[in-house]
């Protein structure tokens, strides 16, 4: 029982905060709710998260995937690109606006900052490979993402660019940069090097606030009558994040395979096409200022079911990964 707490803490946490803000938000009358809801804020909590994860990077490892770009490059062509396409297609298709805007924003934002590296390397994959498409897409997400969820949700909800563009720099850019910064003094590098677990559980930890938080906020809308979900739109949000992930994995996978890389780069290929972090996706899901204040607070829950599922699927496909050899895939 404490290994499995252990090693899958933060899905578990994911699965006891989601149903436990909703309650919270829905049931408990009087100024806790407005408190809190004013109290944290998750751009600010993003920023800290960011720059802690980021300062746990070893850009050294950076250099060495520099040098044969070509697996970074089909990795953030793949995430940053070809998933937004494919939900610009399943959008419209959604049954509530929410999950319109909803589903734009967990296939436009990047790369997830730790996820892509812990399954590369327990597949036996190049984490180095995964690590710089986690620092590229997320230092390109500020222009990016804005652009993709701009072509898609501009005629359904009054969408903020500028305002969407300048969160993003102050709330992503500026921490990732900051904390490779940091790295840069050797006694900085070691401390991160030495407690990166302990930072690791720090940031995971504070992600949880914000899914609290952003489900505490859906469900006082729920209490409010402003709005309401079905189990019909649930299910095709869901099936429709499932399939995003699923089909950048398998993209990323034979997509390298065609392009002839080494099978170390196409594992890592294969998960940093896919996976897309949580906390960027729930700042731009509950930031109602991100959208004209239009009042989209359903909209972080295909971001929750994204991550969610690409943590269970994930966890499958390294245990498999992890058996294959280059004999076995020629």
């Amino acid at each position: 029982m404490s290994v499995i707490l252990r090693r899958y803490w933060f899905l578990l946490g994911l699965l006891v905060m989601i149903p436990m803000g909703l309650g919270v938000g829905y049931t408990i009358t009087g100024g806790f709710v407005p408190f809190w809801l004013r109290t944290v804020n998750p751009r600010w909590i993003t920023a800290v998260v960011l720059f802690l994860m980021t300062f746990t990077l070893d850009s050294r490892q950076f250099l060495v995937s520099l040098k044969k770009p070509s697996p970074v490059l089909f990795a953030g062509l793949v995430n940053l690109g070809m998933l937004p396409v494919i939900a610009c297609g399943l959008a419209p298709l959604q049954l509530t606006l929410d999950f319109q805007v909803g589903l734009m924003i967990a296939a436009t934002v990047p790369c997830t900052l730790a996820a892509a590296s812990v399954w590369t390397r327990k597949a036996g994959g190049n984490d180095a490979v995964s690590l710089l498409v986690t620092l590229t897409t997320n230092s390109l997400c500020v222009i990016v993402t804005p652009f993709w969820l701009a072509q898609s949700t501009a005629q359904a909800v009054e969408f903020n660019l500028w305002y969407m563009t300048l969160r993003l720099v102050q709330a992503v850019l500026i921490p990732t940069i900051l904390g490779q910064l940091l790295r840069l003094i050797p006694a900085n590098a070691r401390f991160a090097t030495e407690r990166k677990i302990p930072i690791g559980v720090l940031a995971q930890g504070m992600i949880l606030i914000l899914v609290f938080t952003a489900s505490m906020n859906a469900g006082l809308q729920l209490a409010s009558g402003e709005a309401e979900i079905g189990a019909a739109a649930l299910l095709l949000v869901w099936s429709c994040c499932l399939g995003l992930h699923l089909t950048g994995a398998a993209v990323g996978w034979w997509g390298s395979g065609l392009l002839k890389l080494p099978l170390a780069d196409r594992k890592a290929v294969l998960f940093a096409a896919s996976q897309k972090t949580l906390p960027i996706g729930v700042l731009l899901a509950t930031d109602p200022s991100m959208f004209g204040n239009a009042g989209v607070p359903f909209a972080i829950f295909p971001m929750l079911m994204y991550h969610t599922t690409q943590l269970v699927v994930d966890t499958l496909i390294a245990h498999r990964l992890s058996l294959v050899t280059e004999e076995s895939t020629n």
